[in-house]
């Protein structure tokens, strides 16, 4: 009993060491396996950084350089934060605003001391700006007063900055400003001209390809009217960049004490009583000489029918009259 109690024992022993054995190898492999891991990145750390090209790793810096790179990650991360955008993202360029098309537009009336100076400093302001004079037209009301009308044309960025000029030249009377904005119909055109563009292509591509006369005759009426719209939408884009290119600045210069519309002043004498009512007298005299004048050739007329007319009546009077009173034969025996 005693032996066999022992042989236990020593298995018991013998398995434990087995044991511990497999468990140490285990270990050692493991070991290995990570000294080689290590060993492989200490070497191709070591390698970058022969070759002056290693990257720190996301988060960690070393040395001055990378200290200045965190703090330029930081204060972009802010400037995100502060844009509403997500940390960490790249800056995308902000896409360019479309461009505003306005059609600006003013009316000016300006009382001056002199008309004919005060043209010659609207028409100086306006090409001095870049722009023109599209229109003008003085009138001479009397031998003294005399009005003008100008109708001006100036860039868009220089409109306000003439229109105080204009308006600083004299008293100003009234002022009239006007803005519309005309983006939607400058795209909508442009859009429209390259699609009638394309279609005028491929129009003028059947046309190459056509091989009978009917086809060609059919294909070049489309082009005429394609062409023919093409050239609608161009001159609408035409007159839409003409327009809000340059401002309209309407403008009326007249005198301090100019006559009203009437010709007359507002404070009326007797003398101008006087002329006015002479005016009137030889309008009117002037107006019936034109009515007899119209009237002669039928008043003539009537003047003639009716002496042709008694002239007759006359005539036959007489003849009525005469066998009525003819004498009686002698020797006739009364009835």
């Amino acid at each position: 009993m005693e032996l066999d109690s022992r042989t236990d024992r020593s298995f018991a022993r013998a398995r434990a060491r087995g044991r511990a054995a497999l468990a140490a190898g285990v270990l050692g492999l493991l070991l290995a396996v990570g000294g080689c891991g290590a060993s492989g990145d200490s070497s191709g750390s070591n390698e970058k950084a022969a070759d002056g090209k290693a990257a720190p790793r996301e988060g960690f810096a070393d040395g001055p350089e990378g200290a200045g790179a965190d703090e330029g990650r930081a204060a972009s991360a802010a400037e995100d934060r502060a844009d509403g955008k997500p940390s960490g993202s790249k800056a995308a360029p902000k896409p360019g605003a479309a461009a505003t098309h306005v059609i600006r537009t003013a009316t000016l009336s300006v009382e001056v001391k002199s008309v004919p100076k005060a043209v010659a400093a609207a028409r100086g302001v306006a090409e001095g700006a870049g722009g023109l004079v599209a229109t003008e037209n003085t009138e001479r009301l009397d031998d003294t007063y005399e009005t003008s009308h100008l109708v001006l044309r100036v860039p868009q960025d220089r409109f306000q900055e003439v229109l105080r000029e204009l308006a600083g030249s004299g008293k100003l009377l009234s002022r009239t400003s006007n803005a519309k904005d005309v983006t939607d119909q400058v795209v909508d055109v442009d859009s429209r001209i390259a699609t009638q563009r394309a279609s005028v292509a491929r129009v003028r591509e059947l046309m190459d390809r056509a091989e009978k006369i009917s086809d060609v005759v059919a294909l070049e009426g489309e082009l005429s009217s394609r062409q023919s719209d093409l050239e609608s939408l161009l001159a609408q884009q035409s007159s839409l960049k003409d327009r809000t290119s340059l401002a309209t600045i309407t403008l009326d210069l007249t005198p301090p004490d100019a006559p009203d519309d009437e010709g007359r002043d507002e404070d009326a004498g007797f003398l101008d009583a006087l002329g006015g009512g002479w005016g009137a007298f030889v309008t009117m005299l002037r107006w019936v000489a034109v009515a007899f004048g119209a009237a002669l050739p039928f008043l003539l007329t009537g003047a003639l029918a009716l002496l042709v007319w008694r002239a007759l009546r006359r005539r036959g009077a007489a003849r009525t009259a005469a066998p009525a009173g003819t004498p009686e034969k002698e020797g006739t025996p009364a009835p």
